[in-house]
C-alpha cells in the first residue's frame, strides 16, 4: 500500500523535486472551462433553490425524508472529506486497508470539491505556503486593513477558485498520482459529482413514489445539502485563518484558529489552530470540551481494524506547542 506524504509544520516535505535538486513548478496552468462551468453551478445552484425552496416547502415540501437524506449525505460526503481527504490521504494521520483507502476517496468525492488526487495537492501546498506567498487562499493576500482582509476574506472562501493556477499534482501529491486505483476514483469525479447530485432524487422519488418526493429530495439533499458542505469547508480558509483562538504555536506568518461555533457542521475541523500546529495528528480537538467527531470516526474505524498506526495526539508534545499559556488538554 502507499503511504501518504506526511506533511509538517515547519518543513516542506510535501516537495517532490525532479532529478533530485530542481523543484518542480508550483502550479500547471488554468483549470479548463469544463470546471468553471462546474464550479459556477455547483456556487449558484443551491442559492436558486434555496429561494425556489420557500414556495415549494410551504405547507407541503419539506419532509422528514428529505431531511434524513440530507443529513445522511452531509455526514457521509464530510466525513470522506475530513477523515479521508484531509486527515488520510493529505496528511497520513493514519494507514487503511485498501478497500478502505478507496472508499474514503470515493466518499470524499461525493461532497463535490474537486477530484480527490488535485483537492490533495491543493490542500498540500496551502500547509507548504500557509498565509505566505504560494498560498492558494490566504486572506491576508491583500494585506491587514479592513478592505484589504474584506477581499481577502472572499478570495480565501470561494474568489480563489475562480481564478485559481492548478497545483501541480506531481509535486505535491506523487504518491498519490502513483496509485492506480485513486487514479481510478479521481478519474470518476463527474460521475461521482453526478451520483451525489441526483441520488437524492432517485430516492426521494422511489420512497414517496412520486414526482414531488423526487424533486424536493433533490433540493434539499442535493443542492442545498452540497452548498451548506461547500461553505462550512470554506469557512475554514476563511474564517479559522482569520478569527478565533491560537493556543499552539505555528510557523510564522501562520494565522490558523480555532473557531468554535463550526466544530459541529465541519465535523471537528475548526479546530484549526492545533491542526497547523501539529499537522499529522489525528485529532484535532486535543482539548477538554472540544468536540471532534471526524477522530471519534477514526477511533472507531481503528477499533474494527479498517484502519491502523493512528497518531493519536501526545500530550508531551502538544505542551510544549502551547504558547506559553496554561490549556486543558484532554486526559
Amino acid at each position: 500500500m502507499t503511504t501518504p506524504i506526511d506533511t509538517g509544520p515547519t518543513s516542506e516535505t510535501n516537495v517532490s523535486t525532479e532529478s533530485g535538486s530542481t523543484p518542480k513548478p508550483l502550479t500547471t496552468g488554468k483549470q479548463s472551462v469544463g470546471v468553471l462551468v462546474g464550479l459556477w453551478f455547483v456556487v449558484v445552484a443551491p442559492f436558486v433553490a434555496l429561494i425556489a425552496a420557500v414556495p415549494l416547502t410551504w405547507g407541503w415540501g419539506l419532509s422528514w425524508i428529505d431531511v434524513a437524506i440530507a443529513i445522511v449525505l452531509y455526514f457521509v460526503s464530510g466525513f470522506g472529506v475530513t477523515v479521508g481527504f484531509h486527515r488520510y490521504l493529505t496528511h497520513g494521520s493514519f494507514k487503511a486497508k485498501r478497500w478502505m483507502r478507496v472508499t474514503l476517496a470515493v466518499a470524499g468525492s461525493l461532497s463535490v470539491e474537486g477530484s480527490v488526487i488535485q483537492w490533495v495537492a491543493d490542500h498540500r501546498r496551502h500547509h507548504a505556503y500557509s498565509d505566505r506567498e504560494g498560498d492558494p487562499h490566504s486572506p491576508w493576500r491583500y494585506g491587514t486593513g479592513f478592505w484589504a482582509l474584506s477581499k481577502g476574506l472572499f478570495h480565501a472562501h470561494l474568489g480563489w477558485m475562480f481564478h485559481r493556477e492548478m497545483s501541480n499534482q506531481e509535486r505535491f501529491a506523487p504518491d498519490l498520482v502513483a496509485d492506480k486505483d485513486l487514479r481510478r476514483v479521481d478519474a470518476m469525479f463527474p460521475l461521482l459529482f453526478a451520483i451525489s447530485l441526483l441520488s437524492p432524487a432517485a430516492v426521494g422519488g422511489l420512497v414517496t413514489w412520486s414526482w414531488q418526493g423526487a424533486v424536493t429530495a433533490f433540493v434539499w439533499g442535493g443542492l442545498i445539502r452540497i452548498a451548506l458542505l461547500h461553505h462550512t469547508t470554506w469557512s475554514i480558509n476563511s474564517i479559522c485563518h482569520v478569527y478565533g483562538e491560537r493556543p499552539f504555536d505555528t510557523r510564522d506568518g501562520d494565522k490558523a484558529s480555532n473557531f468554535w461555533p463550526l466544530a459541529i457542521l465541519s465535523m471537528g475541523e475548526s479546530w484549526h489552530n492545533l491542526h497547523h500546529a501539529d499537522p499529522t495528528c489525528a485529532r484535532h480537538g486535543v482539548m477538554r470540551g472540544q468536540i471532534d467527531m471526524s477522530a471519534r470516526v477514526i477511533w472507531i474505524f481503528e477499533k474494527f481494524g479498517w484502519v491502523y498506526d493512528v497518531r493519536w495526539p501526545q500530550r508531551q508534545r502538544l505542551e510544549k506547542k502551547l504558547s506559553g499559556r496554561p490549556a486543558r488538554l484532554r486526559g
